[in-house]
């Protein structure tokens, strides 16, 4: 595993390769059960992860939450855990965001039961949301950071506008966003942003659903209730387009000596302020295989435009 990053301003050292918590919910690609969960996250911390990242959403009754404390029993110490609060399931069963303090104080409350913490080491806004002013919404961070009930706070899918908002109440220390090869709309505003700012980046879905893992054959068909069939990633054209992308990538792969994911999440940990990519995985081996990432497969990386 490759020497650990400094999270923006703050005192804490992430892994370089994160292990992205959503899919242990057992909610967006298939089922999971809270032994195959656990066993992840072990294979995760044995292959010198040291970073884990949830979410209040991540489950309809915050499965990924309550794995991740069953996982951590007797060793929290190992590991910078983040959580995210500002988007929930609503009583219908759907997605849906709230800014309002008092709301976001209930939710990470309901976290911390959970995970059976008295603090986070990073929590993060999840996403904007219209019921509340920004400004209002990071006060309630604000409140918690001065509280110790978290380490440090971060923000996450907003503008730059709305992050200059909310850091103008509350310090920001990690920004999230969706990053890798075939998504790169970050590159505009948001990387040079953090890096004038001194504000981590932390990169979600590096593997772009997956696809970058280059494992899907061109006939592949998801699941009904595979939630990837929604991205536009999937989508006709861009399906052939990205596959073909893929196939540009095999013989880079091969004379490094990696498979296409870890070229994948090479590639995205090596852009200039980037600190962690969050992996996810539904398997022991997947996180294995994208933790292995070496100064070599990011030499190769680095190599691509």
């Amino acid at each position: 595993m490759l020497p650990t990053r400094r999270l923006g301003q703050s005192d804490l050292y992430v892994s370089p390769v994160a292990l992205g918590c959503w899919p242990l919910a057992g909610v967006a690609s298939g089922p999971m059960t809270d032994d195959d969960a656990v066993a992840v996250i072990e294979a995760a911390l044995d292959a010198g992860v040291n970073h884990l990242d949830t979410a209040y959403a991540y489950g309809r009754d915050g499965e990924s939450q309550r794995r991740i404390a069953r996982a951590l029993r007797g060793r929290r110490d190992r590991v910078v855990l983040a959580d995210k609060v500002g988007v929930y399931w609503d009583a219908e069963g759907n997605i849906a965001t709230t800014g309002r303090p008092e709301r976001l104080k209930e939710h990470y409350d309901r976290s911390l039961a959970r995970l059976g913490l008295d603090y986070v080491d990073l929590l993060y806004f999840h996403a904007p949301a219209t019921d509340a002013p920004i400004a209002e919404s990071a006060g309630m961070f604000r409140d918690v950071l001065a509280s110790g009930k978290a380490r440090a706070i971060g923000v996450s899918n907003l503008s730059v506008a709305e992050i200059e908002a909310f850091a103008a109440e509350c310090p920001v220390v990690a920004c999230q966003v969706r990053y890798n090869m075939l998504q790169r709309e970050a590159e505009a505003e948001i990387l040079p942003w953090c890096r004038r700012s001194g504000v981590a980046v932390v990169a979600y879905e590096p593997l772009a659903l997956g696809l970058l893992t280059g494992k899907f054959a061109r006939d592949h068909v998801f699941a009904e209730d595979d939630w990837r069939r929604r991205s536009a990633l999937f989508t006709a054209s861009a399906w052939r387009e990205n596959l073909d992308a893929v196939d540009r990538l095999r013989p880079i792969a091969e004379a490094a000596g990696c498979s296409v994911a870890q070229l994948a999440v090479s590639w995205t940990i090596s852009r200039p302020g980037v600190a962690s990519a969050l992996c996810g995985a539904k398997r022991p081996e997947q996180i294995r295989e994208t933790a292995a990432v070496s100064e070599i497969t990011i030499a190769s990386a680095e190599r691509i435009p």
